[in-house]
């Protein structure tokens, strides 16, 4: 039975969608503004609708020499390397012991999962020293690869716990009838789970990406060289420089954000799909 809103109920709710909408989306509408303003030198003091002097000249800026001389490209380049790097590895890796958690019964699964738990629940920092001391033995502490390594640590557990939950929820039917086809275990892994649960493990690759892709604090522990810096640690680094114009760290902001909502278009079906599949389970 469903309860009908009165008209000042509805235009309540109407307002409240308004304010809402206007406290997601003016910082947003702020950070375009200032990236198009010209004549903003250091930090706008002011709040304008629109800017004074548009000009696309900061993003040319920002592409030639975003950061420490490094142009736009060489720092998104080192962030895809790292954050799609982080991302394959904790899916690759994550999914297979993702169904062995979710289907098997073996000696110490409560503990792992308990650990794995742990991982997921502990801030990054708390993993730092471990990281900073393995990766100097292996002497891969101020490479990409050992930064790549740093990000998997921290997306692997959600990414685990994930893929997990969308496993147990492929029925067991499906499966068993495969058995009874004469399927091996991999071949019913391969063609009946892995499709079924492929909405929610694209939902972990893009979590697993947006961990790497947008953390910086971390990172300047692990990279020496100028020349392996990221995206986001370049806006951090920027935020420090006087010089730095909010114009310059805006257009930045949006090229940086950019391969983001490429990414998610990209995987839009299979997200959607995941909010479908969940809507349906909870029904």
């Amino acid at each position: 039975m469903h309860r009908r809103i009165t008209f000042w109920g509805q235009v309540l709710n109407q307002f409240g969608l308004v304010v809402v909408g206007l406290f997601v989306h003016l910082p947003v509408w702020g950070l375009v503004y200032l990236a198009f303003e010209g004549g903003t030198m250091g930090w706008p003091t002011t709040f304008r609708l629109w800017p004074e002097e548009p000009t696309l000249a900061v993003f040319k800026q920002v592409w030639e020499s975003a950061s420490q001389s490094l142009p736009f490209v060489a720092l998104l380049k080192n962030s895809l390397l790292v954050s799609g790097g982080a991302a394959l590895i904790s899916v690759g890796l994550g999914t297979s012991m993702a169904y062995a958690f979710a289907r098997y019964r073996f000696p110490g699964r409560a503990p792992g999962l308990f650990a794995l738990l742990v991982g997921a629940l502990l801030p990054p920092v708390a993993l730092m020293t471990p990281l900073y001391v393995l990766l100097t033995i292996l002497k891969l502490r101020t490479t990409l690869l050992g930064l790549t390594i740093v990000y998997t640590a921290f997306a692997m557990p959600f990414c685990v716990w994930n893929m997990r939950s969308a496993f147990q929820a492929v029925p067991k039917d499906l499966e068993e009838a495969a058995f009874l086809d004469g399927a091996s275990a991999l071949g019913t892994f391969w063609r009946i789970s892995l499709p079924i649960a492929l909405p929610s493990i694209s939902v972990a690759a893009l979590i697993a990406f947006l961990i790497a892709y947008s953390e910086f604090a971390m990172g300047w522990l692990f990279v020496d060289k100028s020349t392996n810096v990221t995206l986001a640690m370049a806006i951090s680094g920027a935020l420090g420089i006087s010089t730095f114009s909010g114009s310059l760290l805006s257009a930045l902001a949006i090229l940086m954000s950019l391969p983001v909502v490429l990414l998610f278009l990209l995987l839009q079906r299979y997200l959607l799909d995941r909010l479908m599949f969940t809507s349906a389970g909870d029904d």
